[in-house]
C-alpha cells in the first residue's frame, strides 16, 4: 500500500492542487474539508476542523479504509479581513480557532500516527502575510506567523521519531480572488515581486510533494517561500 496522505480543505485553490500532485505522484490522498467536490482519486471525511470530537472521527474514518496517516497537509484556513480598529472580536477569533487550533487538531492527530510508523510529514501551509505582515491582516497574519512556530516545536518534540514538520509560505498565487482584482491592482502587485508574476498553486504543490518526500527526511523546522522572492530576508 503506498503512503497515505491526508490534505485538509482539498476541494479547492492551493488545497486541491497539492491533493491532485500527491495522486499524480502515487499518494493514497484523502481530505477532510467541509463542502465542495474533490479531485478524482480523493477520498474524503465531512468534518469542521474547530470541533476536536469531528477530527477525530474524520482520522478514524480515514485510517480505517487506507491505513494510517504518513503524511499531513494542514491546508485549511480562512479569511476575516478588516482594519485593526474596526476588527472585531469573532473576526479575530474566527480565524485563530480555524487557522491556528484546527491545525493543531489535525497535527495532535496525524502524529499519533506518525509515532507508532516512526515516519511521518507535516507540512503546514502558512503565508508571506505570516513572515511580512499586511494591512487589514492582524487576525490571518497571526495565523500564519505562529505556525511556524509550532512545526518549529513539533521538530524538537518528535524529530527522533523519523517526523518532520515544516512550513511552506505561499505569495501572491493566482486564483479566483487574484483574478478578480482590476488590471491596474495586478500590475502593481506583480511589480513589487521579483519574479515579476503571480505564482500558481502548482508551484505551491511542487514545494509540498518535496517536503513530503523521503528525500526530504532532513528537512524539519523550515520555512520554504513560494513567493517568486517576495519575502526575501525572512
Amino acid at each position: 500500500m503506498s503512503r497515505h496522505a491526508l490534505v485538509t480543505g482539498a476541494n479547492r485553490g492551493i488545497g486541491r492542487a497539492i491533493a491532485e500532485q500527491l495522486v499524480a505522484a502515487g499518494y493514497t490522498v484523502s481530505s477532510i474539508h467541509r463542502s465542495g467536490e474533490l479531485p478524482e482519486g480523493v477520498d474524503s471525511a465531512i468534518a469542521d476542523i474547530t470541533d476536536t470530537d469531528a477530527v477525530n472521527a474524520a482520522f478514524d474514518t480515514l485510517e480505517e479504509r487506507h491505513g494510517r496517516v504518513s503524511i499531513l497537509v494542514a491546508n485549511a484556513g480562512i479569511t476575516r479581513d478588516g482594519l485593526l480598529m474596526r476588527m472585531s472580536d469573532e473576526d479575530f477569533d474566527e480565524v485563530l480557532e480555524t487557522n491556528l487550533a484546527g491545525t493543531f487538531r489535525c497535527v495532535r492527530r496525524a502524529a499519533k500516527s506518525m509515532i507508532v510508523q516512526r515516519f511521518g510529514r507535516i507540512v503546514l501551509v502558512g503565508s508571506v502575510v505570516g513572515l511580512n505582515g499586511n494591512t487589514g491582516q492582524v487576525n490571518y497574519a497571526s495565523s500564519k506567523a505562529a505556525l511556524v512556530g509550532m512545526a518549529r516545536s513539533i521538530t524538537r518534540e518528535v524529530g527522533a521519531r523519523g517526523i518532520t514538520a515544516n512550513v511552506v509560505a505561499p505569495g501572491f498565487i493566482a486564483t479566483d480572488m487574484t483574478a478578480a482584482m482590476s488590471p491596474e491592482a495586478t500590475h502593481q502587485f506583480e511589480d513589487s515581486i521579483p519574479a515579476k508574476r503571480f505564482g500558481t498553486a502548482e508551484d505551491v504543490a511542487a514545494a509540498v510533494l518535496y517536503l513530503a518526500s523521503d528525500e526530504a527526511g532532513y528537512v524539519s523546522g523550515a520555512v520554504v517561500p513560494v513567493d517568486g522572492g517576495l519575502g526575501m530576508g525572512h
